[in-house]
């Protein structure tokens, strides 16, 4: 359940694409080229210490996620960054001239955007991110969806302007077919898992998380000891270590990685000392994790940067749902959909063995950084998971002891 990382390579220096890619100067960068969104604001850190003491640690504090650009998911970061990028980048080429981020929406530019399709494959959350960036810039987009995405996710991302295509099987071979569609049809791929020779992408995906980072990294009043922080194919999880191990350097915390049992791709990667792909089974409720093969990209940091790598259960992830949604004392209530409380299921798991606790050094000085990944995508499944609509969860937070950092 536990793996700590023993591989040959851990503890080494990320390779210098993974520096510039993921420290504190591209995270900046990052900050800057997002502000060109209207929707784009800094999301919620709360401090929950209700919870804190009931664990037995000193602080646990959740980077809410569930707002991020409208779209209720962090994954908004690395789509609409990437997408933001890859136009410049195209109308730079077409225009013969140096196109500056401030021209996003000028006419020249945008004619330039029409002309460009984008796809992805996706559990959900990334597409949407990618579908209204593509609506925003003026460009099109295809998403390729596996056989288990819900209805409701699938028609969050065609009302902002994506044309759908079903793929039967895992999400794998939606991945597959979105690159096949995309070498065929001279579309742009823009996929947030990579693999040998479609690194770059990515890895602009993967840097759009970043800004995430440091924005938790600025409102903490001291570093973290621990981040649990959840993985499909590794592109968030890997941008969290890279980016602590730049910005906080000999007072890095220690990263626990932590998956779905039924999708456990990085978790049988450390095992083998290689990246693996898991087989397809019974699909997880943690849709967002359901992946069978770790991004190449993700994996070379961290292999390096990241200490531990645990799965969790079904029930595990329920639980975190309704453990945030139904707070201790006056901590704030937090709607977390069924991947977005998965790195609190992984601290509640560690916390209630001992032995675990101690291998991980979780004790009352420590303080462990979390995110909420996503909101209640699909409402109608958090309600029956949780017992209670995301609306309802809200209510009394007003009335609550909010603590909330975030100005």
């Amino acid at each position: 359940m536990l793996r700590l990382n023993r591989l040959a390579t851990f503890g080494r220096p990320l390779r210098p694409a993974d520096v510039a890619a993921l420290g504190p100067t591209a995270a900046q960068d990052v900050q800057r080229l997002l502000a060109l969104c209207p929707a784009h604001r800094a999301t919620a850190l709360f401090g929950l210490p209700a919870l804190a003491q009931h664990l037995r640690v000193g602080e646990v504090y959740v980077k809410d996620e569930s707002t991020r650009l409208g779209l209720g998911s962090f994954k908004a970061l690395g789509g609409t960054y990437a997408m933001l990028r890859l136009v410049l980048e195209h109308a730079t080429e077409r225009l013969n001239r140096p196109v500056l981020p401030r021209e996003i929406e000028n006419a020249e530019v945008r004619e330039v955007a029409r002309e460009m399709t984008v796809c992805c494959a996706t559990d959900g959350n990334h597409g949407r991110a990618v579908a209204a960036a593509a609506r925003f810039l003026g460009c099109s987009a295809v998403t390729f969806l596996h056989a288990s995405v819900s209805p409701k996710r699938a028609s969050a991302i065609e009302q902002r302007g994506a044309t759908i295509v079903r793929v039967k099987g895992a999400y794998q071979d939606a991945v597959e077919a979105a690159a096949r569609e995309a070498e065929q049809q001279g579309w742009t791929l823009v996929s947030d898992t990579s693999w040998s020779g479609y690194e770059r992408i990515p890895r602009l995906v993967a840097q759009g998380y970043t800004a995430m980072i440091r924005e938790a990294v600025t409102d903490l009043p001291s570093a973290p000891t621990h981040v649990f922080v959840q993985a499909g194919v590794g592109g968030l999880a890997a941008a969290v270590a890279g980016h602590l191990s730049l910005a906080y350097a000999g007072e890095k915390p220690l990263i626990v990685v932590v998956e779905a049992s039924r999708a456990a791709c990085l978790y049988e990667s450390v095992l083998a000392g290689r990246p693996v792909a898991v087989t397809s089974g019974e699909p997880t409720i943690m849709a967002m994790l359901d992946c069978q093969e770790p991004s190449l990209v993700a994996w070379q940091v961290l292999e390096r940067a990241a200490e531990a790598f645990m799965v969790v259960e079904e029930e595990d992830a329920i639980e975190a749902m309704r453990v945030l949604a139904r707070p201790l004392g006056r901590d704030p209530a937090i709607v977390a959909g069924e991947s977005g409380g998965v790195g609190l299921a992984g601290l509640l798991r560690a916390n209630g063995r001992p032995e675990l606790r101690e291998e991980l050094g979780l004790n009352e000085r420590s303080s462990v950084l979390l995110i909420n990944t996503e909101g209640a995508i699909d409402p109608d499944s958090y309600a029956q998971l949780v017992g209670a609509a995301p609306a309802d969860v809200l209510r009394d937070t007003g009335a609550r002891a909010c603590v909330t950092l975030r100005r």
